[in-house]
């Protein structure tokens, strides 16, 4: 364990208060916590170390300590995810115009004075051109939290300038050009490789992804010249990519990494929003898909990420929220930006099933947000420009509700814990990894206390013992731990104030539950969009008008495993028929049951509002009405996923056949 100075400035309370007096008349919410559909092993929380990392490491040691203390510390956000920036890094001859800890230095070493137009003079085979001592200050950060790090990420916001087009970290003349140099593709990938091998060499760490690209497919990263033709525009390392230019970038990596020491495999698209990201994934040929080991999203926009889950789950990757912050409201000691931040989080859990949370850069320089207006980026906030010289006094540090909210929910779902379905949009649950608890976090943003009812009837076993710890935090306090109160015929009420975030910790409940779908009944799935319900239709299948008697419109679900895995795959069959659901030669058909394989087996994804989306293993697309029909006896086909109500299923209990 690593020692620091100081103290973290907010912590938790270490004495049980009482629990707050019911008010006369609280919003009630019933939040059912189902373990039968399990996400797979939570990999973590964590940061990107870009550029915060760049703009602290030097400083004095009280200042720069606490900062690893309140992201990576127990009492901070306790973090265990890392993603190193690899620095591109400017021509010599270009003054420094990026943002506040921006220019992050590359590994090259240039023999001479060259300018953004001297492109060609590196060879990665020349000792005398690499620079393996550049970027101290955030390999200072790697080495002081690398005991608490147990898994690392390598990223590129932008090759060196030599290899851009344009001869800039900063973007293309033209933001919707592709900006890497497509002769230097080799050479780039050559860059991430070597970086990679000997940070791990010279800190004893193992990269386990690269990510070569950041946010590529849009048109935010612009180099833009004065009259005296040096840099006006541009605040960050940024390079656009299409994604033709991705996949050659992706599949070069992929080659590098085969012949290389590291074990680190690639990672990507890592694009803003999930929209974006299935542009760019379905953009990829095959042979780019196959190099990628892990896919990565941002979710600064939200719309489809029930289409990125799917995708990934389609693909049979793991798939990170590798990247948000976000602002909401202007007011530092305001509960909406804590509230605003906890809802993300509950969100992308909800709609992503992410294997690992990655915030962008948690620790930012507050006079740099009141000049883009934007007071509430980042969790914890400390002047960018301070000295060695300075102290906490002349250098302050100071947090803001988001990182008291995001520490109700990192201090208790921990690396192997489960995420569960819920019914709630409010709330997020998680089975402990040792499978003697859950942990339930509950957002209340409106002005009047809630009554919160937790539901375990889904859950087999729960002891005669079991109880519920809320631990609130609000105006009031930070992660103050309340007084259990006993779980009772499987359920317990607790008011919960107004603007809060609760963390309950549910003891003496086991994770056992029976199989997602009972094996004795049987499902109509009727289409979202169509609200038609899914028939065999001559060898087909296809939408006919619901008839809840109709027994040909109902259909059984045969785990493959026990049943409990949001990505268990089942055997679909008809009620009536004994004939299954499956896909050949790239049609859904209905078929007798035989030799089971992957055309015959599917994967279910669900919000937990009751609506499912099907996808089949061996095609790797979803149940999907085509063309978004309505018409009695529309033939269903397959595509890739899109979130459209199309491709979701109510799935509905029948009365047993």
């Amino acid at each position: 364990m690593f020692v620091r100075t100081g103290s973290v400035a907010v912590l938790a309370a270490m004495t049980l208060a009482p629990l707050p007096a019911p008010p006369a008349a609280a919003a009630t919410v019933t939040v059912t916590i189902d373990p039968s559909y399990q996400q797979p092993a939570f990999q973590g929380w964590g940061t990107s170390l870009a550029w915060f990392a760049e703009a602290t490491g030097g400083y004095p040691d009280a200042v720069r300590n606490r900062l690893v203390d309140l992201l990576f510390g127990a009492d901070g956000l306790d973090l265990n995810i890392a993603r190193f920036n690899i620095g591109g890094g400017n021509a010599p001859t270009v003054t420094d115009y990026l943002r506040p800890g921006g220019a992050v230095p590359g590994f090259w070493r240039a023999p001479q004075q060259y300018g953004p137009t001297d492109k060609d003079w590196w060879n990665p085979d020349d000792p005398a051109h690499w620079n393996f001592d550049a970027d101290p200050n955030q390999r200072w950060w790697v080495d002081q939290i690398k005991d608490e790090v147990t898994r690392w990420e390598a990223f590129s916001n932008s090759p060196p300038w030599f290899q851009t087009v344009s001869g800039y970290v900063s973007g293309g003349f033209d933001a919707n050009a592709d900006q890497i140099r497509t002769d230097q593709l080799d050479e780039f990938a050559t860059y991430l490789t070597r970086v990679t091998e000997r940070l791990e060499d010279a800190h004893g760490i193992e990269f386990d992804t690269i990510d070569p690209l950041n946010e590529p497919n849009t048109n935010y990263w612009r180099t833009t010249l004065g009259a005296n033709g040096t840099p006006t525009g541009g605040r960050q390392e940024g390079a656009h990519a299409g994604p033709a230019l991705q996949a050659a970038v992706i599949q070069a990596l992929d080659q590098e990494l085969k012949q290389a020491t590291t074990k680190a495999k690639v990672s990507a698209p890592d694009e803003t929003n999930p929209g974006i990201f299935l542009q760019d994934w379905y953009g990829y040929p095959q042979a780019a898909q196959n190099a990628v080991a892990q896919l990565n999203v941002h979710t600064y926009g939200t719309g489809q990420r029930t289409a990125a889950r799917d995708t990934a789950k389609a693909e049979q990757r793991p798939l990170w929220m590798s990247e948000v912050e976000g602002s909401w409201g202007n007011d530092f000691t305001s509960m909406n930006s804590g509230l605003g931040m906890a809802q993300r989080i509950i969100d992308d859990f909800r709609e992503l099933e992410p294997s690992a949370w990655v915030l962008w850069q948690p620790v930012e320089d507050a006079k740099n947000m009141v000049a883009e207006g934007n007071l509430q980026w980042g969790s914890i906030h400390v002047p960018f420009d301070c000295t060695k010289t300075d102290t906490l006094t002349t250098c302050p540090i100071r947090t803001n509700t988001k990182f008291d909210t995001i520490r109700n929910f990192t201090h208790y779902i921990k690396p192997g814990d489960r995420v569960v379905k819920v019914n709630d949009t409010a709330t997020l649950a998680a089975m402990k990894n040792d499978g003697t608890g859950v942990t339930v976090v509950h957002s209340n943003p409106t002005t009047q206390p809630r009554t919160v009812t937790l539901d375990l009837t889904k859950s087999r076993n729960v002891g005669q013992k079991a109880s519920v710890t809320p631990v609130i935090t609000s105006a009031a306090g930070k992660l103050i731990k309340q007084r259990p109160t006993a779980v009772k015929g499987k359920k317990a009420t607790i008011t919960v104030p107004a603007e809060s975030v609760t963390t309950f910790l549910i003891s003496g409940v086991a994770q056992s539950a029976t199989s997602h779908f009972s094996a004795g009944s049987a499902y109509r799935l009727q289409g979202v969009q169509s609200g038609r319900s899914l028939a065999p239709a001559g060898g087909k299948a296809a939408i006919r008008t619901t008839d809840g008697s109709s027994i040909e419109q109902r259909w059984t679900f045969a785990a493959i495993g026990n049943g409990l895995s949001s990505q268990e795959r089942y055997v679909v069959s008809n009620a009536a028929t004994g004939q299954r659901l499956a896909v050949r030669n790239g049609a859904v058909v209905v078929e007798a049951a035989g030799t089971r394989d992957d055309g015959a087996l599917w994967t279910l994804s669900t919000t937990g509002d009751g609506t499912y989306t099907l996808i089949n293993v061996a095609a790797r697309r979803l149940l999907d009405v085509p063309g978004e029909a309505t018409a009695d006896g529309t033939a269903v086909g397959l595509w890739q996923p899109t979130s459209g109500g199309n491709q979701r299923w109510a799935v509905i209990a029948t009365t047993t056949p």
